[in-house]
């Protein structure tokens, strides 16, 4: 039987390697995969020259809707995401955060028709909430955040509060992203900063060191081995950290180490010229190139599981209308996050295969979105980004469609540009250019399921 399309003479890539195979969809599904020339179908869309990967899968996304919509929505967030080449993004908003299953249900209902991307929803843990938790995993949330330290108005949990939140977590199956930094060294570096009052950007660095994140992340990764829990250490920012979280995951703990490329190109002084514009925490850590080449090092082993953008965007105006104490926090990332990426694999810092596995795969695996969505293979979403590796670019503020209007990464030049995308099988990009169709789809997390 014909399918409904054939994508003939592209290179397929998969975590587990790369071929020239093409690619029948029909119903918005991978139908078959076969060798070129054997499949029959009612169109054919030619890739020939083009990489073909799946639709990154970016579980860590802030669009402020509903809420602060004047930084970001769905609609201006998700052409950003299609654009990139990111196919399923998983939101979480702490201005307006999802606590109960009413607020769950009254932001599906507020989100209807606003995504250009399949979405999933995070809920935000609240210190002693047990059994809200459990209505909302079975609700169909994705994952519950958490914070070890107050932030965004979201209040952190101390140790004894945490383990609590992990015992109910591993009790009904659920997982958390979990931010790391502790309480008690953040709150104590404020209180001396604004006594000497310090105003300068590079009070960030002293505010949230490095002895906070790694603090906060060896206990939390301890918790979740004795807990018997699944977490993932949000935004790990350099290797000391990851290889805390290595060492526990030896021990069989059910853990996960995110990134995103702020961490891995950014670099800690330049908080010093950009002020806030760099200002998110953790903030960068790289000192030097030795530095960086360890990051990738350690995303390319495995030490550090996957990759996410932490999409949470300001603009311009926004992030100069204050003092540094009071800009928010946050930068966006969705419109550059799967280019940087891709951009590393033409240049061998990672493989083609690399990308898949660390911005598709793990992420759709850890958050209970496989195997509809992470893969090209039988079955799967038809969620495709057409990749020409070819040209060269620069990144440029002017581009981002993002409503911040600027990117940490302008002027980088970057190498291949994504062509084309298509949401379960139809073009929601082409030529740089969104499709604005609004055909996004909520995807309920595992719990529901």
């Amino acid at each position: 039987m014909a399918a409904d399309l054939v994508i003939s003479g592209g290179s397929v890539v998969t975590s587990r390697g790369q071929q020239r195979l093409d690619v029948a969809i029909s119903g918005g599904r991978i139908d078959r995969i076969g060798p070129p020339g054997v499949l029959e179908a009612r169109r054919f869309v030619d890739a020939g020259g083009l990489v073909l990967l799946p639709g990154g899968v970016d579980s860590h996304v802030h669009l402020m809707d509903p809420g602060s919509t004047d930084r970001e929505d769905f609609p201006s967030g998700t052409r950003a995401a299609a654009c990139a080449g990111t196919t399923t993004v998983i939101e979480h908003s702490h201005g307006h955060p999802v606590r109960t299953v009413n607020d769950l249900e009254a932001k599906l209902d507020h989100l209807g028709g606003r995504s250009n991307v399949d979405f999933a929803l995070a809920a935000h843990a609240w210190p002693g909430d047990e059994s809200a938790k459990v209505r909302l995993w079975q609700a169909g949330i994705a994952f519950f955040k958490v914070f070890t330290c107050t932030t965004h108005g979201v209040p952190g949990h101390d140790v004894a509060a945490l383990r609590r939140h992990l015992r109910t977590t591993a009790d009904i199956g659920a997982v958390s992203l979990i931010h790391c930094e502790d309480e008690s060294l953040t709150a104590s570096a404020e209180s001396l900063l604004r006594a000497a009052d310090r105003h300068d950007p590079g009070l960030v660095l002293e505010w949230r060191d490095r002895d906070a994140e790694v603090v906060a992340a060896a206990v939390t990764a301890l918790l979740v081995r004795r807990t018997g829990a699944k977490a993932c250490i949000a935004h790990v920012s350099h290797a000391e950290v990851a290889e805390y979280l290595s060492a526990e995951r030896a021990r069989g703990a059910g853990l996960f180490a995110e990134t995103c490329p702020q961490y891995l190109l950014l670099r800690e002084n330049e908080i010093h010229e950009h002020g806030p514009f760099r200002k998110f925490t953790p903030p960068a850590r790289n000192r030097t190139a030795a530095d960086e080449a360890e990051q990738w090092q350690q995303l390319r082993d495995g030490r550090i599981t996957h990759v996410s953008s932490d999409h949470a965007p300001s603009t311009a105006d926004q992030k100069t209308s204050g003092d540094i104490w009071d800009v928010h926090f946050g930068l966006p990332g969705l419109d550059t996050t799967m280019p940087l990426l891709l951009d590393a694999a033409v240049r061998g810092r990672l493989a083609y295969e690399d990308v898949a596995r660390l911005y598709a795969e793990v992420p759709a695996r850890l958050y209970g979105l496989w195997p509809r969505k992470g893969g090209i293979a039988p079955g799967f979403d038809a969620d495709i980004v057409f990749f020409d590796p070819s040209p060269t670019r620069t990144v440029r503020n002017e581009d981002v469609l993002s409503k911040a209007g600027w990117t940490p990464f302008e002027g980088r030049t970057v190498q291949g540009r994504v062509v084309r995308t298509l949401l379960r099988g139809e073009v929601v990009s082409e030529d740089g250019a969104p499709v604005d169709a609004r055909s996004g789809e909520f995807i309920s997390g595992a719990g529901r399921r």
